[in-house]
């Protein structure tokens, strides 16, 4: 049986290889226990999570990694993490207000149309300071829409099916004819919801008059019944038929045009423009697909403040890489189209190969002019980056695990992790209470620790947002005045300063300022500074590594030459930098990071492209690569007589004539001193 504990070392005890993990280890790998974290891909996840939970909305996250790079299985993390950072704050947002959130199914769906119909929401600061949030995950793949001309139609019809399943057709069909945009009220009031006194007016009216022609209909029978005169009947007649028909008809196009809604979703109605002839070319197409989105966003905050909760709908678009290059292009303009809404609870994560899918920017023709440069492109739509990182070491030996276990297995295993209780498949009867009362002091102490380690994260995360806008810093001179960039670093902040708590703990390492200033160096230059990274890891690899105290500004000034010589085939990298000469004050005074500190520093880089660096390591490769000298001729290298004839190899070595020996038998002679700069050092 195998036995579940984990091992938790003090400070100052951890071995030498384990310094730098600072995660909690699991006898089994693959195995989660509590609320400890395994790997770092969990570590990566987990941090990428708690920021999107916090992150201001729309936002479009690209999740940057090479072509089939455990992406499934690390947006599967992300999904599981988000979901219980959602239930854990709707538990603490239950404790301190004891408002339960209204379910939407059930004995409750009566109770959601009544809302629909006749009251009319208002965005309240009660509402904006809600904690509690709910996300609804849509997963795009592009894949399964590659062999269509319109693969940008698939993303949003596949975006309103996803809300429209979750929260049923009826309701929608309800707010498409009879629903309103919520209201927005000025000043602190508590009151969220006010009644549609047009729709009941309306409403009352519509009965009367069906009353009233029902009367006149009812009076016109009774009076023909009891023989009175024709003509007051058959007035009685026409007005009742009349009323009863106005009334009637009013109710009935309300209702035929819920039922029209309910049958006829809004994916059948944008694949029906989709598929008429020219409609590129009709007048306001683009605006239709506008008022379809935004009669779903108005959907979504009607849901939100009904409730009372925040809806956040996340979605997964995976496969891009594999499309076609005008394809993508379409894909783009419709995440574009769809955050257009500065009000859209939309969290998009592009998860892409950026170095295909620039290419793809660069080689579309519809894109002349305006995407010559992929990388600037996708900087101008992504506004939070997130790079994954190579494989460490503990996901390599998981994955190395799992691989080696049968399809049978796996299957068996995920079935079963499920099922197993939380003291694991090791503890059974035999353990008796002295196990489960060291299990609950073992989960406990666990949540005590993460609770500080969160705490801190999040002072480290003030003090190091306090940096970017302080006045008496030079740090915000660098950053860029494009407010795009701005809410690129921001957003990115959180996450290294997250990956750094877990890594160093309480061990010391960057500080803070430290943090958010490597932040704005990989976005503002990350081509230079991936250079510099590229060119310390080769001297490592090559056991020439430069001091941990050497300053990375050095490194870069050795091999300043070589990169400009590089200049085409790296000019669309280039572009992305800033000011040159504003790195070098970066580097070379304000900010003078050492070797270790970007080393250090570099594991929890998230907003830096690696497909930059592994570009710039092809291209050195290459350019080291010499062709092979051909072989030299024996008659060449044997010197002449003066009368032509040829002197015997050991002639040759033995006498050397004045003038006539060869050169490799000078240099044996006097062989150099390499390290007195190649000079020949005389023989005793």
């Amino acid at each position: 049986m195998h036995q579940h504990y984990t091992v938790h070392f003090a400070k100052g005890a951890l071995p030498p290889r384990i310094a730098a993990e600072r995660c909690y280890l699991d006898p089994e790998l693959g195995h989660r226990k509590g609320r400890d974290i395994l790997t770092e891909d969990d570590v990566y996840c987990s941090c990428l999570a708690k920021t999107l939970c916090h992150v201001p909305v729309p936002v479009t996250v690209g999740f940057y990694a090479p072509f089939g790079c455990r992406l499934h299985m690390m947006l599967d993390k992300i999904t599981a993490l988000m979901q219980q950072e959602a239930a854990q704050r709707e538990a603490e947002e239950l404790e301190r207000v004891q408002w339960r959130p209204r379910p939407v199914r059930g004995w409750a769906f009566p109770k959601l149309l009544w809302y629909l119909v006749f009251l009319q929401p208002i965005i309240t600061e009660v509402h904006l300071r809600r904690k509690n949030v709910k996300f609804l995950f849509i997963r795009f793949s592009a894949w399964q829409y590659a062999g269509t001309d319109k693969l940008w139609a698939g993303l949003v019809t596949t975006l309103c099916e996803g809300i429209r399943h979750q929260y049923g057709a009826l309701p929608f069909s309800v707010y498409s004819v009879l629903g309103t945009k919520a209201a927005t009220t000025l000043g602190f009031h508590q009151r969220e919801w006010q009644c549609r006194h047009r729709v009941c007016l309306a409403l009352l009216a519509l009965l009367a008059v069906l009353s009233l022609g029902v009367g006149l209909l009812y009076l016109s029978v009774g009076a023909r019944s009891l023989s009175h005169r024709a003509t007051n009947s058959s007035l009685l007649r026409v007005f009742g038929g009349a009323a009863t028909t106005l009334s009637g008809s009013g109710l009935l196009m309300a209702v035929y045009s819920v039922g029209k809604h309910l049958f006829v979703s809004q994916r059948k109605k944008i694949e029906r423009l989709v598929s008429r002839e020219k409609f590129g070319s009709q007048l306001g197409f683009m605006c239709e697909v506008k008022k379809e989105v935004e009669l779903l966003t108005d959907f979504l905050c009607f849901l939100e403040i009904y409730q009372r909760r925040r809806l956040r709908v996340v979605l997964e678009v995976t496969g891009l890489d594999t499309c076609y290059p005008e394809r993508v292009v379409g894909v783009l303009n419709a995440i574009n189209t769809l955050l257009s809404d500065s009000h859209a609870p939309f969290i998009f994560i592009l998860v892409v190969d950026p170095s295909i899918l620039a290419a793809c920017l660069e080689s579309a023709g519809s894109m002349k002019g305006t995407a010559d440069n992929g990388y600037l492109f996708l900087n101008r739509t992504v506004t939070l980056p997130f790079s994954v990182p190579i494989m460490g070491r503990r996901t390599k030996l998981q994955f190395l695990h799992d691989a080696v276990q049968s399809r049978d297995d796996l299957l068996y295993r995920e079935m079963t992790r499920k099922l197993w209780p939380p003291g694991g498949a090791g503890a059974g009867a035999g353990g008796g209470e002295g196990a489960q009362l060291l299990e609950v002091q073992t989960q406990a102490g666990g949540e005590r620790a993460q609770s500080h380690i969160d705490a801190e994260a999040a002072r480290r995360i003030r003090e190091a947002l306090f940096c970017l806008h302080d006045e008496r810093d030079c740090l915000y001179e660098y950053v860029p005045d494009n407010v795009v960039s701005m809410r690129r670093i921001v957003n990115t902040v959180p996450i290294t300063v997250r990956l750094l708590q877990q890594q160093q703990g309480d061990f010391g390492g960057p500080s803070p300022r430290q943090a958010v200033a490597w932040v704005v160096l990989a976005n503002q230059w990350p081509c230079r500074l991936s250079w510099a990274l590229q060119c310390l890891e080769d001297r490592q690899q090559a056991g020439g590594a430069p001091e941990a105290r050497a300053r990375l500004w050095d490194v870069f000034c050795d091999h300043s030459r070589e990169l400009h010589t590089m200049t085409k085939p790296l000019k669309n990298v280039l572009d992305l930098d800033g000011d040159p000469e504003l790195f070098e004050r970066f580097l070379g005074a304000d900010f003078p990071f050492t070797v270790a500190e970007a080393q250090s520093l570099l594991r929890c880089t998230v907003n830096l492209d690696h497909s930059i660096r592994r570009r710039m390591s092809l291209i050195r490769a290459v350019s080291t690569l010499k062709p092979p000298s051909p072989p030299k001729s024996p008659a060449r290298d044997t010197p002449h007589t003066p009368n032509g004839a040829n002197h015997a190899p050991g002639a040759a070595r033995a006498g050397h004539p004045a003038g006539h020996a060869p050169v490799h038998a000078s240099e044996a002679h006097h062989p150099r001193d390499w390290a007195q700069g190649g000079k020949p050092r005389p023989m005793a």
